[in-house]
């Protein structure tokens, strides 16, 4: 064999060895997409009810309950939180290394550890259905975790609605937002105001995080996508929505709510 032909065949062997990456935009680009903006142009048009962009509607009485951020998903006698997974054959090779990634971001730096389904009853089903959703907290059986494969394959998406799965609300939700960001409701799409109603969360004792993954950017259901929804207070400069991680605050409340 050549030295050539033999060079090609490594390189072929390290592709696949070596997952690819997704290229993270620098954080000082000023054209970067955030997640919340990149998940709303997502689901633009799905045929999905969905509440605050993108969390499936509870539509059973243990639904509501994990709604209320009381059901999560059980840590085993080895002080892991297991959540198996199923994820369609609809996925690509590259699409699979990107979803899979965001999936094992979370085990360097918590208790939970994703594992591919055997037989268990309770699981998450990762497929390309029409947008980025998710229900909020463990549901019994195999609940949908939707990654639409034209919009939704960025590890970040991955991570934010998978903190969906685990329990978490969006931050800019949460019970004590007034005193962090101001809701500029003449900007907002009429229809879509009911997506920035507040919820009874529960805030871990952990301050108010403007970077977090679950955090939408400041033109979220604008009337034009130009004029600002959410305005940081007292700074309106501070900036909010990112794309490319889970903030240390993400990190912090994820391993205080599930006690790692």
């Amino acid at each position: 064999m050549t030295v050539s032909a033999s060079l090609l065949l490594l390189l072929l062997g390290l592709s696949q060895a070596i997952p690819l990456q997704e290229e993270e935009e620098p954080e000082d680009n000023p054209e970067f997409v955030d997640i919340g903006s990149r998940i709303l142009t997502a689901n633009n048009g799905t045929d999905e009810f969905l509440l605050e962009g993108d969390l499936m509607a509870p539509t059973t009485r243990n639904a509501m309950n994990c709604w209320n951020g009381n059901c999560l998903w059980p840590k085993g006698r080895d002080g892991l939180v297991t959540i198996p997974y199923t994820m369609s054959r609809q996925f690509g090779h590259g699409e699979r290394q990107t979803i899979e990634a965001g999936l094992r971001s979370f085990h360097g730096v918590s208790c939970i550890r994703f594992v591919s389904r055997t037989n268990q009853r309770d699981y998450l089903r990762i497929e390309s259905k029409s947008g980025c959703f998710s229900s909020v907290g463990q549901e019994q059986g195999g609940q949908v975790l939707s990654l639409n494969r034209q919009g939704c394959i960025y590890r970040g998406i991955v991570q934010h609605e998978v903190l969906h799965a685990l329990g978490f609300r969006h931050e800019h939700n949460r019970s004590d937002r007034d005193s962090h960001v101001r809701i500029n409701w003449s900007n907002i799409v009429q229809q879509s105001a009911y997506n920035f109603k507040k919820q009874n969360t529960n805030n871990l004792g952990i301050p108010y995080d403007y970077s977090s993954i679950m955090h939408y950017g400041k033109t979220a259901f604008s009337i034009d996508g130009r004029k600002q929804t959410i305005i940081p207070i007292p700074n309106p400069n501070i900036s909010i929505g990112q794309r490319n991680r889970l903030s240390n605050l993400d990190i912090l409340k994820l391993n205080k709510l599930y006690k790692c």
